[in-house]
């Protein structure tokens, strides 16, 4: 067809299709592709409403949505909510009298010590009491507290930002980050020989970090634009966090009958915008390692990237192993597994603030870095969320792991590991308690099917014990560490003595939040809920 022709037959379309037009009002033909526009990105709106939040989820939103446009029900609902934030900021409202809001007109020079001494008076009573919060064993003033203090004092003025200056804490970063991968498989043939990593400032952002990395390493590999991360019930809501951050869409999938990652489950949902997979060993809420091994297969079938949380479990599981104890495959070890978190400032005993990110290699390390080059204050490059980092800290991490050593670990694990089944083996021996499905590590979760064990937990905390409240199912877990080596006898004592105070005396008691947490877990609004944690937060500071 030559061009002659071509122009001949747009003649007669253009003359067809005036034709066919010309029955049209002008209006209608302008408005109406305008209002199909309209009605398709409404539709479309919907159906990704849908599609991210599910259809129970959505339903509910929309339903509630329209509830409160009734006259007086958003106010009623508003005032109801408030009377539960002031019921849970009521003892911190007291406390926070008095607080500071402006310097104070002459400095207290070297009297602030004893200022801050004062203070230090009016924190709980933290040793032995608390679930996790406090790894070391002992008291603040000696031992391994005393060694680790020393040593980020001695280097509190340093920040590894400047490579050139403070190459002490440089090279006290690369040998944490070398040391904690020889733990976790990097000595094995099959990890690749090129673990690397860095240290961030707690097991958060360390999975921040490690989803922003597998983001931007599954964009360049494959494409994806629209990212998506599977994750088990279980996993830590630090990848929630990352999701907000990060623009992904979050898929929590519930786990199995035993309360591990639903391997099956997850495959149901991975899609071609899937970038990332999570596994944990063990999960936070109830210390169980999820099947690390399948996921791990599943991620390299699929060719995309899986996160092992080892936060909890990275400085116990692999002396864990060592003392005889049956742990299954966790590290890089495994096929598929292309990053790992650790956390050193739990049982690797090192200050607070401390924790290693850990990749498979290079490739994927390298989507973690932001490199800016077009600032007028010159070439910048950041390897985590932080600019400037606390050498203090890395030096007390360092000075932690080398003054433990493999024997020190294998001597804590060992006194953890005990003591940890002591408790579950003396909650199981509790009437009306049951321990939540089958704990690998360090962690003991308990419910009950008689009593509210919310109420439980409100007596344990007037007898001075602080354990974590969970959901899905109601129950309360405590992380063993060497604080409570000393005193589980003590604990199972006051448990025993709670459970019997409820069940002769059901109902909350004054002050108590059970009632709270019990009616949070029934309300079938989860905005609400969410609000109402906002709102907590948003005026405790």
């Amino acid at each position: 067809m030559n061009f002659s022709e071509i122009f001949t037959w747009l003649r007669r379309f253009r003359a067809s299709a005036n034709s066919y037009l010309s029955q049209f009002e002008p209006l209608a033909l302008i408005f109406l592709p305008m209002l199909t526009f309209l009605l398709a990105r409404s539709i479309q709106s919907i159906f990704l409403v849908f599609y991210e939040k599910g259809f129970r989820a959505s339903i509910l939103g929309v339903f509630f949505t329209y509830i409160k446009l009734v006259p007086g029900v958003k106010t009623y609902m508003d005032r109801e909510k408030q009377k539960v934030v002031t019921k849970l900021q009521a003892s911190g409202k007291s406390k926070r009298d008095g607080w500071r809001t402006e310097l104070p007109s002459a400095g207290l020079r070297a009297m602030v010590i004893e200022k801050m001494k004062e203070e230090k008076q009016k924190d709980a009573k933290w040793q032995g009491k608390c679930s996790g919060t406090v790894y070391i064993g002992g008291n603040e003033y000696e031992g391994h507290f005393s060694l680790i203090n020393e040593a980020c004092s001695m280097f509190a003025h340093t920040n590894p930002l400047h490579l050139d200056v403070f190459q002490s804490v440089v090279r006290f970063e690369a040998e944490v980050v070398a040391m904690t991968a020889a733990l976790l498989g990097s000595k094995e043939k099959t990890s690749g020989g090129q673990i690397c990593g860095n240290m961030t400032s707690g097991g958060t952002e360390s999975i921040v970090l490690a989803v922003k990395a597998s983001r931007d390493y599954m964009k360049a590999k494959k494409g994806i634009t629209r990212p998506e991360m599977i994750i088990p019930a279980s996993a830590h809501s630090a990848y929630d966090k990352a999701a907000h951050y990060f623009n992904i869409k979050l898929c929590r999938v519930p786990a199995n009958k035993d309360f591990r990652a639903d391997v099956k489950a997850i495959k149901r949902h991975i899609n071609r915008n899937t970038i990332l997979i999570v596994g944990s060993a063990p999960g936070f809420p109830h210390g169980i390692i999820d099947p690390i091994e399948e996921l791990g297969e599943l991620a390299t079938t699929l060719s995309i990237c899986f996160h092992v949380d080892l936060c909890l479990g990275g400085f116990v599981l692999p002396f864990a192993r060592k003392l005889g104890y049956p742990v299954p495959p966790f590290d890089f070890s495994v096929q598929g597994v292309t990053s790992i978190s650790v956390d050193v400032h739990k049982y690797g005993l090192a200050p607070k603030g401390t924790s290693v990110i850990l990749y498979r290699d290079h490739d994927i390390r390298k989507h973690q870095f932001v490199a800016v080059t077009e600032w007028t204050g010159g070439l910048y490059v950041s390897p985590t969320v932080a600019g400037s980092r606390p050498g203090g800290l890395i030096a007390g991490a360092w000075a932690a792991m080398m003054s433990l050593g493999l024997e020190g670990y294998l001597d804590n694990t060992r006194a953890i590991m005990e003591a940890s089944k002591r408790m579950e083996k003396g909650v199981r021996e509790i009437p009306d308690l049951y321990i939540v499905g089958r704990p690998d590590m360090t962690i003991v979760a308990f419910g009950s099917d008689v009593i509210d064990i919310f109420e439980v937990n409100d007596i344990m905390s007037a007898k001075g014990w602080h354990l974590n409240a969970l959901q899905r199912p109601n129950s309360i877990h405590m992380c063993v560490t060497l604080q409570h080596v000393p005193v589980i006898e003590d604990f199972l004592k006051d448990l025993k003595d709670s459970v019997q105070t409820v069940k002769a005396n059901p109902g909350p008691i004054s002050g108590g939040l059970a009632p709270i947490y019990g009616a949070a877990g029934k309300i079938p609004d989860r905005v609400m809920v969410e609000d109402l944690l906002v709102d907590f937060m948003d005026s405790s500071y």
